[in-house]
């Protein structure tokens, strides 16, 4: 079960950064309301589905529990404490995007807040994500299960 949610989380992170991209760009255009962004919407719903995934893989890895072991070794670090961090933090910042942007008076206000807190959820994403040539070298596209 871990492999094949850790192959769906793998994929879904792509739907996660492209959404962030899309929902933070969209927002740039001078006609655009940031109060009805409609890649908000998909952005939220799909980091909401990668933390799900997340957490599955948290409790289901055999390092969760021996966390001594993990803080001294920086791969199992990363995994352990690092990365979920840094997705928990772009999470609520998307999430708080989202609705800052509703509950704003004017479409300008909806676009500035909509393009500081997806811009940054969107950066913490990309930054947490474990790249070819970090950590234990995953590799873009997860291709097996």
């Amino acid at each position: 079960m871990h492999d094949a949610v850790l192959f769906l989380h793998s994929w879904v992170r792509w739907v996660a950064i492209i959404t962030g991209v899309l929902a933070t760009v969209s927002v740039l255009g001078a006609t655009a309301d940031g109060r009805n962004n409609r890649w908000a919407k998909i952005f939220t719903i799909s980091v909401d589905i990668q933390f799900l995934l997340g957490l599955i893989l948290v409790m289901t890895s055999v390092d969760f529990g021996r966390m001594g072991e993990v803080m001294r070794d920086s791969t199992a670090r990363f995994y352990a404490v690092e990365h979920p961090t840094m997705m928990i933090v772009a999470i609520a910042l998307a999430h708080m995007g989202r609705v800052f942007a509703r509950k704003a008076l004017t479409p300008a206000s909806a676009r500035t807040k909509s393009l500081i807190f997806f811009g940054l959820s969107t950066l913490l994403l990309i930054g947490g994500t474990p790249w070819p040539g970090t950590h234990d070298n995953r590799p873009l596209f997860n291709t097996t299960l």
